[in-house]
């Protein structure tokens, strides 16, 4: 048995505990809202609730069997609008949305229901413009390139992050062997790689929708026991190990 130094989750002061303990539930939860929000958004692509392959597959290749109009309407957006009012723009689309009812028929749908957010939020396409709305009367071929560069980026900088700091708690824990201990800590990031290429292969063939699934799930479930073991072992794991001078646990070496 070594000595080892005050760096260790169990021999923190309070108040460090207390700060760790903090960015881990704020970031837990942040983990679960963005579950949430995959939910409410990939997971409606196919018009039913939960994530499935189709889901991903409708997101990044598209649903070319219609237009992206229709595949909002059927999907996130189904529950916007009554069901007549969401055929009536879904045939407008099939009929390549012609102008001469755009004024008279669709117009007023779109005012009614798509106007709260679109064209008055930051991001969203101005779907009241004519010349806006067109463009989602056409095929369906899943998220643009320049939007999927956008998100990549961010989750690649954001989320790297979180990991990063969640590994840096994680790795302070004892009873570890290291090179377990390390794979865990590599997991997230290896995982959210696989999941941001995953998501360019599924633009390119829809049979790569499963990695996207995987790599969600890999850093999801390795944070998950990241998290959950450092508050273990900062307030629950018992003191057996405390020396005599209550600031340095006995642990193997590693």
């Amino acid at each position: 048995m070594d000595k080892t130094s005050w760096l260790n989750l169990p021999s923190l002061s309070f108040p460090v505990k207390t700060l760790f303990t903090g960015y881990l539930m704020v970031t837990g939860l942040g983990l679960l809202m963005a579950g949430a929000q995959i939910m409410l958004t990939h997971g409606m692509a196919d018009g039913k609730f939960g994530l499935s392959v189709n889901d991903i597959v409708y997101s990044y290749y598209g649903n070319q069997t219609g237009t992206t109009l229709e595949a909002k309407l059927n999907g996130s957006m189904k529950m916007n609008a009554p069901p007549q009012e969401r055929f009536t723009l879904i045939q407008w689309a099939r009929d390549g949305a012609p102008k001469s009812e755009w004024e008279p028929k669709i117009k007023p749908i779109v005012d009614q229901y798509c106007a709260k957010c679109h064209g008055k939020l930051a991001g969203i396409p101005d779907l009241p413009k004519y010349d806006v709305i067109k463009l989602f009367a056409k095929v369906d071929h899943g998220a643009t390139e320049a939007s999927m560069v956008r998100v990549a980026h961010i989750h690649l900088f954001g989320i790297s992050f979180i990991f990063f700091f969640v590994g840096l708690i994680f790795s302070m824990t004892v009873g570890w062997n290291r090179w377990v201990k390390g794979t865990l800590v590599f997991i997230p990031f290896a995982f959210l790689v696989v999941d941001v290429a995953s998501w360019w292969l599924t633009k390119w063939n829809p049979e790569f929708a499963w990695f996207v699934i995987i790599g969600g799930f890999g850093y999801s479930l390795a944070s998950t026991i990241m998290i959950f073991t450092s508050l273990y072992q900062m307030w629950i794991m018992p003191w057996r190990g405390k020396s005599s001078d209550e600031n340095t646990w006995h642990v193997d070496a590693a």
